[in-house]
């Protein structure tokens, strides 16, 4: 099976794309065979609706909170709660999020999932730094376009295209703690953020960490992986190995992949957490 991570962008550009990093397993050895850049929403969904099967971890929430859905009247069916939400706009769904927040007491504005805090991730309906409820609204009918399946949730049934929400933040702190190792200003694009890109390869090569998988890849690649001071490309990576961890754990019981058995199919989980 093809494993494939994803660094998502929303609106994606040239000068910053959406990155997938494509590999497989052997053993506890995950193995980076080709990063790739993709400029466009459309050229990045037909690429995945091209290649025939994987297992992928994506960067971005594939559910919203269950409190959030039913404050707002809409089906707790996730397929259907999806296609409401796809069919909103940007400008409609932000005036619904700040509505929700405003009537929420300080330190408590936002609904979790029940995923976000073992994962330590942001909650899903956060429209700014991160933007991640854009992502959502960008990245998951394009998924359900490539024919992926979502499993707990939903997609083409049996399908041999298996999408995994993924959050690289979930591996980087783990080996680096609060660590920064990425940012998308230039200038803040420091020696000590590139000590800390070297190592966490070094970890991950040996094996280290919550995953216990092995990365192992060209020097010619993690010369790229830890020059990209962004971070994009590392955290394609990152989703690579957790789709790895993923892949497998396909026969686990409830939706396998390493899922829990009473995932809560309208707010999705994160592989890994």
């Amino acid at each position: 099976m093809r494993l494939v991570g994803c660094d998502f962008s929303s609106t994606p550009t040239r000068c910053k794309p959406i990155v997938l990093a494509w590999g497989r397993c052997d053993g506890d050895e995950v193995i980076v065979e080709a990063l790739e850049c993709y400029p466009t929403l459309d050229a990045w969904t037909d690429r995945l609706a091209a290649e025939p099967a994987w297992v992928g971890g994506f960067d971005f929430p594939f559910g919203l909170p269950r409190e959030f859905v039913l404050a707002q009247g809409w089906p707790l069916d996730w397929t259907a709660c999806m296609a409401v939400y796809g069919g909103w706009s940007r400008a409609e769904l932000r005036e619904r999020f700040i509505a929700f927040c405003a009537a929420r007491p300080v330190g408590g504005k936002f609904a979790h999932r029940a995923t976000d805090r073992p994962a330590g991730s942001s909650p899903s309906m956060k429209w700014v730094n991160p933007p991640v409820a854009w992502m959502m609204h960008a990245g998951v009918p394009r998924l359900l376009a490539a024919g992926a399946r979502l499993p707990g949730q939903g997609g083409t049934p049996g399908s041999p295209k298996v999408a995994l929400e993924a959050y690289p933040g979930l591996v980087a702190r783990d080996l680096l703690g609060t660590q920064s190792y990425k940012s998308d200003e230039r200038a803040k694009q420091t020696p000590d953020r590139l000590e800390a890109r070297q190592r966490l390869l070094i970890h991950l090569a040996a094996g280290k960490g919550r995953l216990g998988l092995r990365l192992a890849l060209s020097s010619e690649l993690r010369e790229v992986l830890a020059c990209d001071g962004s971070g994009d490309s590392l955290d394609a990576v990152l989703c690579l190995m957790l789709a790895a961890w993923g892949a497998q754990r396909a026969q686990s019981k409830g939706p396998g992949y390493g899922l829990p058995a009473r995932m809560d199919p309208l707010e999705g989980w994160i592989v890994g957490a």
